[in-house]
């Protein structure tokens, strides 16, 4: 792996993993509770930037390489059909599920059942944090757990998604 910049972008799938590598025409992006409030809740610990100021870096630093899509929700419930929907459909999932993540049976099932390549994401470092979110449900059936570089993290799973073997 190649971290050259500030922007720590990845120098390639190849050189990652030796070989090209394009598992996913599409990643879809799941936001789960509060997230929606980005910019306003907590920025010394969630950061100034919104939601949709996320996206629309996440969707420049793709660089059409792959189609995005981005979910939100505060329901359990949605959040569960989003990740069944992308998983069945092939999609890599890049997950954000907030506090569902300490929480979610459900959540984590419906990775499961679907087969979904996800990788779970985390403005903050939970492990820093009160002891209640230092555990997850999700991080046993995701492929990877990236936690506390801030909107950045939503960049590295991204490229962590690009980078992975196809299993087709």
């Amino acid at each position: 792996m190649c971290i050259r910049d500030r922007s720590m972008c990845l120098a390639s799938c190849e050189d990652f993993w030796g070989k090209p590598s394009m598992p996913f025409a599409r990643i879809v992006v799941i936001n789960g509770p509060n997230l929606n409030l980005l910019g306003l809740r907590e920025p010394g610990i969630y950061g100034a930037k919104t939601l949709a100021d996320i996206e629309a870096d996440l969707r420049a630093r793709a660089g059409g390489r792959v189609e995005l899509q981005f979910r939100q929700s505060n329901s359990e419930g949605d959040l569960v059909g989003f990740v069944q929907e992308a998983g069945l459909d092939g999609a890599g999932i890049i997950l954000n599920a907030g506090a569902y993540t300490h929480t979610s049976v459900a959540l984590a099932d419906a990775v499961k059942a679907s087969r979904a390549r996800m990788v779970e994401v985390h403005l903050s470092n939970v492990h820093a944090r009160e002891s209640f979110r230092h555990h997850s449900y999700l991080s046993p059936v995701a492929v990877g757990v990236i936690a506390g570089f801030g909107d950045r993290s939503y960049h590295l799973a991204l490229e962590a998604l690009l980078a992975l073997p196809d299993e087709s």
